[in-house]
């Protein structure tokens, strides 16, 4: 398979890059310590464009292809080192603005798209419960119809911007007999009554991203924030979460070039008795597996993203590719570390940070073990 860039493209990522480090080179590490959010470099990136990317050019996006769209936010992996910033871009392009596009009656394209793309509203996808976990459809969240509205009361747990959100995509059963055939998904704004969302839990990871939880107590919707017909948000939710394990870690090939930048640079510069550390073989072999995980990362992605792009159902590709570049970045972290020795574990160098952050995605969209057990599944195990 082809992954050659064109021209254009190579320039668009260059542009990204140069972007990405003449405006968001905002100070990470005193956003991490307090878990801050960056609203000024969020609307900075929908100003460039970002958050427009994937989205058609009659809706008022740039109409990029699924791979065009992941290499740029690769450009932004490498070209950014606010890891939570880079993968809360992607949640929306992937996840919320994907549910929107594909599923959204015409009103609701209408009402949530332009401001998504502008920067001006943020959305949260409020799948997650105390009790489900990696059992995604066993949740207890219920909406039960009352003349033409729709009451849903429950609690979403590790929802990616819950403090900060607009409006959620919330699931909840509408038929709790029916099993994951009775689940549907609503679009529900931030302020409407029976709503609250929870302070921003604190994490090890991704801090300059908010999580938290979002209680719904008898929060009245119109059936016209229904998203798709009734029954159909197990369906809904797996569409997503195919575009989201395929291309959401796309930041994470980006990152891990970074890491291989720095640690070229370290292990060229450092010595120890008048000899460059990169001369050691310690040293070098670990640079070299950073390298070779690179590479097969970005085919790896690059080839599911096509997948992605012609409409494929398949689920393996994107399984490999959550489990692969996820785990590939942890590892590259550890490298990076090991490389920069006492330095990389001070948290003023940035290196660690890298590392928590990474391991965040070895669970949220699906831990890696429940990607391997797609894996086995489809090959019949």
């Amino acid at each position: 398979m082809d992954f050659e860039w064109t021209k254009e493209e190579c320039d668009l990522y260059d542009e990204v890059v140069a972007f990405c480090k003449e405006s968001l080179q905002h100070d990470v590490a005193a956003l991490d310590a307090p878990s801050e959010f960056s609203r000024d470099a969020w609307k900075q990136c929908a100003d460039f464009g970002v958050l427009g990317w994937r989205v058609p050019t009659e809706q008022g996006g740039k109409g990029y292809s699924a791979t065009l769209s992941a290499l740029l936010m690769e450009a932004i992996g490498y070209g950014c080192e606010d890891n939570g910033l880079a993968f809360a871009l992607g949640t929306q392009m992937w996840g919320v603005q994907t549910a929107l596009l594909q599923f959204g009656s015409d009103a609701q394209v209408d009402k949530y798209l332009p401001g998504s793309i502008r920067g001006e509203l943020i959305g949260a996808h409020a799948m997650n419960e105390e009790s489900s976990g990696s059992d995604a459809f066993a949740i207890a969240t219920t909406a039960v119809p009352d003349g033409d509205d729709f009451v849903i009361s429950g609690e979403k747990t590790l929802v990616t911007f819950a403090p900060l959100a607009d409006f959620a995509v919330v699931f909840a059963k509408t038929a709790p007999d029916a099993g994951q055939w009775g689940i549907s998904a609503f679009l529900v704004d931030a302020d409407t009554p029976g709503y609250k969302a929870g302070d921003a839990d604190e994490m090890m990871g991704l801090r300059t991203v908010p999580y938290g939880r979002v209680v719904l107590h008898d929060c009245r919707v119109p059936a016209e924030s229904l998203l798709g017909k009734p029954g159909a948000g197990a369906s809904i939710f797996s569409f997503i979460q195919m575009w989201e394990r395929s291309l959401v870690l796309a930041p994470h090939v980006g990152a891990m070039h970074r890491l291989l930048d720095q640690c070229l640079a370290f292990a060229r510069e450092r010595k120890r008795a008048g000899l460059a550390i990169g001369k050691h073989q310690a040293v070098s072999h670990r640079i070299a597996n950073m390298k070779l995980r690179l590479e097969t990362a970005r085919l790896l992605l690059y080839q599911t993203a096509r997948q992605q792009q012609e409409g494929s159902s398949d689920l393996m590709a994107p399984a490999l590719t959550k489990i692969y570049l996820s785990e590939s970045l942890v590892q590259s972290g550890l490298d990076a570390i090991a490389i920069h020795g006492g330095d990389g574990y001070l948290t003023a160098a940035g290196v660690e940070r890298n590392l928590r952050d990474a391991i965040g995605a070895t669970i949220y969209s699906g831990t890696t073990d429940v990607q391997r057990n797609i894996v086995a599944s489809l090959l019949g195990l």
